[in-house]
């Protein structure tokens, strides 16, 4: 018995691609709304997921208890503040950063100055020059804090962020711009129109996204040399950025707790009015790119969903001519023992066949479009299997849900009057 029917449904496929390649314009045509439909969903989620994942290796590179006080930050701006709202916030200045360092809770304390922006410039060394990059002021514990690796050369100590040294510490960008083969270590660099000597070089740190995003387009110096060259925060809008590693005995929440209480003492806000600075930590951001990521898969779904529908559509219009342009050949079926069953899966499977083809199609040119853009711009795209799968299966899916109104109405046919239809 399952030989048999397996014949059958042999048959049944066999006389489904030979009607299909009969007709090759018309099964061109029809495949079209699938193909777009497939190539926008592989394609896209190609390029989302290529991002997605890059980025969130990004937010990881925040360390997954390190807490950052912020003036202003993400998590506001998607609580849906304003920029003129957040902008007169108090700044963040170097006492705060003191006064969370005295708290039993809180392991380090780095604190960066020019992170915002507001200080930058090109860096020289002989005749030649970088593009314009930050100028960070930070702390000796900037390293440790941003877990960040010494490609060469050591770090800032206290004793230079003390008495003001012009050190300087290099990023990537600056590195290779200006030593691409040359031990850096000990030379004497121009940062704006100031002589530095240089003490190290960081790693390469992760872009965010994976594109170029500036991540290594900067240099690091005390923080008490960037007040000296570049004037003290708290003026003019210009901030700080604190990050705060707690104890690990006591945790990261214990830490939240007491920051953001001294906080509130410090900036004198009420009881009943909200915070006005911000606590970031890697959660929260992952919180936020999770509400922004599923909102971007959602809108592919219904563009690419419209576009299956459109394709869909025209299945079940090619299909019903098809069936009307066969309906002798269906009474002769009928005539010679077909029943109806057969008559329906027949039609079906040429519909499935059809969009599956077309899904196949749409998974080839989406997959080259990732690859394309991959080649051309370095954009990271990432190409799981499950995309395949989901993509043949939804084509698949169309071609059943569509076929399946013309295919019954093919089944049921009289096969006398089938025989007389001219």
């Amino acid at each position: 018995m399952a030989i048999m029917r397996a014949g059958l449904l042999g048959e049944i496929v066999g006389m489904s691609i030979d009607t299909l390649r009969t007709n090759k314009m018309r099964s061109a045509l029809t495949v079209l709304g699938v193909v777009i439909g497939i190539t926008s969903i592989v394609g896209m989620t190609s390029l989302i997921r290529g991002f997605d994942e890059t980025l969130r290796d990004s937010i990881r590179e925040l360390g997954p208890n390190t807490i950052y006080v912020q003036k202003m930050g993400a998590l506001s701006f998607t609580a849906g503040k304003t920029f003129q709202e957040l902008i007169k916030r108090p700044n963040l200045v170097p006492a705060d950063a003191r006064a969370i360092a005295e708290l039993p809770s809180v392991a380090l304390v780095d604190m960066w100055l020019g992170a915002m922006g507001g200080s930058g410039g090109r860096v020289y060394y002989g005749n030649q020059r970088t593009k314009n990059i930050s100028v960070m002021g930070v702390t000796e514990n900037f390293a440790a804090v941003s877990f960040v690796q010494l490609q060469h050369g050591r770090f800032i100590v206290p004793a230079e962020v003390q008495n003001r040294r012009q050190v300087v510490v290099l990023g990537q960008t600056p590195y290779e711009s200006l030593f691409r083969n040359v031990d850096p270590v000990g030379k004497k660099v121009r940062v704006g129109t100031r002589e530095f000597t240089v003490i190290g070089v960081l790693g390469k740190r992760p872009n965010m996204g994976g594109l170029a995003s500036g991540a290594d387009d900067f240099v690091v110096i005390p923080y008490t040399t960037h007040e000296k060259f570049y004037g003290r925060v708290g003026i003019r809008n210009r901030t700080a950025m604190i990050a705060v590693v707690p104890r690990e005995e006591l945790g990261r929440e214990v830490a939240m707790r007491e920051v953001e209480d001294l906080m509130r003492i410090r900036h004198n806000v009420r009881l009943d009015e909200p915070n006005d600075f911000d606590l970031l930590t890697q959660d929260a951001m992952m919180k936020v790119w999770d509400q922004f990521s599923q909102a971007t898969f959602l809108a592919l779904v219904v563009i690419s969903s419209i576009a299956l529908m459109v394709g869909g559509i025209g299945v079940m219009a090619i299909m019903m001519i098809s069936v009307t342009e066969r309906t002798r050949e269906i009474g002769v079926r009928k005539a010679l023992g077909a029943r109806r069953r057969e008559i329906l899966w027949q039609f079906l499977i040429e519909a499935a066949f059809l969009t599956s083809l077309g899904g196949m199609l749409g998974i080839l040119l989406g997959s080259g479009i990732g690859l394309l853009v991959h080649w051309i711009s370095g954009f990271p795209i990432s190409l799981p299997w499950w995309s395949f799968a989901i993509g043949i299966g939804f084509s698949a899916s169309v071609g059943i849900f569509f076929g399946l109104f013309p295919a019954i109405k093919a089944s049921r046919l009289d096969p006398i009057e089938a025989l007389r239809y001219e």
